[in-house]
This record gives structure tokens, C-alpha cells and sequence, in this order.
């Protein structure tokens, strides 16, 4: 069916006034981040790839750190990594469109091997996902024997088939202390980000063994931002993703994942408001947060970025990029995904305790 109705899909780009009226909904909530001339050339490309959804039995997953075009603009469904993942799992559609980097595309995979999942581009990686591989988590294991393996899900399928449950930052802590608790151990390997092990260790009396694995985006910020921002906007409420060191979580207002950040300040609407994390995501809160100022300082991530929305049409209408796991991974991989997906729902917030987070304490590094 897509390939019968590529050339139809190929007419060119214009911004006639049908595309106007057939996407005035989205622009009135990108209206405060795209200019007039952008939006000419983005709503056609809107317009084409909604279109193209509906013809090919596609959906597109569309993670928090999207750019706003993106996110809302051809976005099915939107949120953190374990949420996406939650969606994969479920869909009936025939096709997933990962708007996400390439350990996301690969579990919407491993969660729904019979569909074709597709990423708009072969190069959006991941620093933490780099950081180790599924023979090193072999290693892991005969040093520690005994010991469960909770992988971070910002991770490739090698090191999920070698691990025992996955965990995302919502769920760390929980994960952690469960499966310590169904294991019977008080010590728990938590790999591959030394952040987040850091932080979820001062949550849990549960032992955390760690590997030096770091997020390239939320490894640069510091305490020092922080207090700069504090400074010259006193009263600014800090919110901090789990990956960022231990002085930056500790120096914060809340910690959470994407989907905590997002659900406090809609929430609690607060005067001003920094976002600790990737710079997408105050974009994307902006909408449903209207009064908020958003501060910055932000980092960029270079791999999410690669995900455009001309990438995501030329993905659909090319039928590019497949991305393909091993078959004998699946099974294992798969295992250690549901077993996330099926914890049982937090019974308070997906939060860091604030005031555990400035406790220090230490875990064993894997060296």
C-alpha cells in the first residue's frame, strides 16, 4: 500500500491555504516556537507524514527530547523511554516510527518483533548506550556471582539478553529494591550509568555496584550552573533528570525522569523554572504550562537532533531505516523489558527524596 501511494506523497512541499487550515490545530500550540516562515515549511511536511501514517498503519514514538515540531506536530505517542516502551509493546499498528535514538528503535523492536520498526536516522546513537556491551556484562556477572544485573534501559539489546530486569530513571529505585528483595541479596549491580547509580544509592539502603558510563548531555552540568541560575533569578524552582551527577541532584528542587519534570510543572505551575536536562523538553512542557518562564541552562543532545521531521517523511516514504535485532537476542531481551513494564505501579510519585539526595553515599565501581 506505501508504495502505491509514494508518488502521490512525493508532490512537492507547498504551503497552500488547505495545509494551513489542516494543520491551524498543531500551530497553535507551536505558534510561541516556530516563526511564520518556519512553519511554511514545516506544516506541508506535517500534513504529508500524518497522511502517510494513516495509509501505511504507522505510528510514530515520539520521546520527550523531540523538538517541538516533532513532538507535536506527527507525535502518536509522547513521554519518557519507559512509556514509549510501554506503547511498542501494545500497538496494533503494522509500522513504528522511532523519534527517538537508536537503543529506543531497538526495544520497540525486541517488545514487537512481528513489526517493522523504522529509525529516521542510522546515526542517532547514544553515548550511554556505547559505554558497554553485552560481553562485558558477561564479565560483570562472573565477578560478581550471585548477584542480580538491573541494565538501564539507555542501553543496546546485547546487554539487555544479558541482564535480569531493565529499569528506566522513574523506576530505578523501585526496580532496584525489588529485585533485591526477590533475590534476597542486599546488593544490586545497577550498570550502565555511574549517575544514576549514584543517585539511586542514596535513595535505597541497597548496595550499588556501578559502571562509569555517563549520559554526554547530563554529564556536563555542574553544581556551578545552578547556583549561577539561583543567583541572578531568586526564587527559580531547579527540576534535574537522575542522569546529571550527584552535586547537581543535590543542589535541585525535584528530581525525576522526563515524564516527572513534565508532570510537575503542569502541575505546580511554578513562576520560573529551569529544566536540568536535554533543551527539547522545556520547549515541549511550554504548551501545556502557559505563564511558566522557562530558564535555561540546557545542553543539547547531537543524536536526537538528527531526528527531523524531513527524516521522518523521507523514513515512511522510503520505507528507511529498518532497524533489525538478532533473533536468538529477543527472547532474553524481551524477558528483561516486561518484567520493567510489568512492575507494579509506583505507589508514590517517580521522585527522588530530596532530602536523602544531599546524603552522600558511596557504591562499588566496576573497574
Amino acid at each position: 500500500m506505501w508504495r502505491e501511494t509514494m508518488a502521490d506523497t512525493a508532490a512537492p512541499m507547498e504551503f497552500t491555504p488547505a495545509i494551513e487550515a489542516e494543520t491551524a490545530s498543531i500551530y497553535a500550540r507551536l505558534k510561541d516556537k516556530v516563526s511564520p516562515l518556519e512553519w511554511q515549511i514545516q506544516a506541508p511536511l506535517i500534513a504529508q507524514i500524518n497522511r502517510l501514517k494513516k495509509e501505511m498503519n504507522a505510528v510514530i514514538l515520539a520521546h520527550n527530547y523531540m523538538t517541538p515540531d516533532i513532538f507535536h506536530g506527527v507525535g502518536d505517542y509522547v513521554g519518557d523511554s519507559l512509556g514509549l516502551a510501554r506503547e511498542a509493546a501494545k500497538s496494533d499498528a503494522d509500522i513504528i516510527v522511532q523519534g527517538g535514538v537508536h537503543f529506543m528503535a531497538e526495544t520497540s523492536k525486541i517488545l514487537a518483533p512481528q513489526k517493522t520498526v523504522l529509525i529516521p536516522d542510522l546515526r542517532a546513537g547514544c553515548s550511554l548506550a556505547s559505554s558497554l556491551t553485552g560481553e562485558q556484562v558477561r564479565l560483570i556477572k562472573q565477578r560478581y556471582p550471585g548477584l542480580p544485573v538491573v541494565t538501564y534501559v539507555n542501553t543496546t539489546a546485547d546487554v539487555k539478553a544479558e541482564t535480569d530486569i531493565c529499569c528506566t530513571s522513574a523506576n530505578a529505585v523501585q526496580v532496584v529494591e525489588h529485585i533485591a528483595r526477590e533475590w534476597g541479596v542486599d546488593s544490586v549491580i545497577l550498570i550502565p550509568d555511574q549517575f544514576l547509580a549514584r543517585n539511586v544509592a542514596r535513595q535505597t539502603d541497597i548496595k550499588i555496584i556501578a559502571w562509569a558510563g555517563a549520559c554526554e548531555v547530563h554529564e556536563r552540568f555542574n553544581a556551578d550552573d545552578i547556583a549561577e541560575v539561583r543567583a541572578t533569578h531568586p526564587g527559580v524552582t531547579v527540576l534535574a533528570h537522575p542522569e546529571c551527577p550527584p552535586d547537581v541532584i543535590a543542589a535541585s528542587d525535584f528530581t525525576g525522569s522526563t515524564t516527572a519534570m513534565s508532570d510537575y510543572v503542569t502541575k505546580n505551575r511554578p513562576k520560573q523554572v529551569v529544566l536540568i536536562t536535554e533543551c527539547s523538553m522545556a520547549d515541549n512542557v511550554t504548551s501545556d504550562a502557559p505563564g511558566v518562564e522557562f530558564l535555561r541552562p540546557c545542553n543539547l543532545c547531537p543524536h536526537m537532533k538528527r531526528i527531523t521531521l524531513q527524516g521522518i517523511y523521507d523514513s515512511l516514504r522510503f520505507h528507511q531505516y529498518e532497524v533489525t535485532v538478532d533473533p536468538d537476542l529477543i527472547p532474553r531481551a524481551a524477558l528483561a523489558v516486561q518484567r520493567m513494564i510489568d512492575m507494579p505501579p509506583l505507589t508514590v510519585p517517580a521522585r527522588y527524596d530530596m532530602v536523602k539526595a544531599r546524603h552522600h553515599v558511596d557504591v562499588e565501581m566496576i573497574s
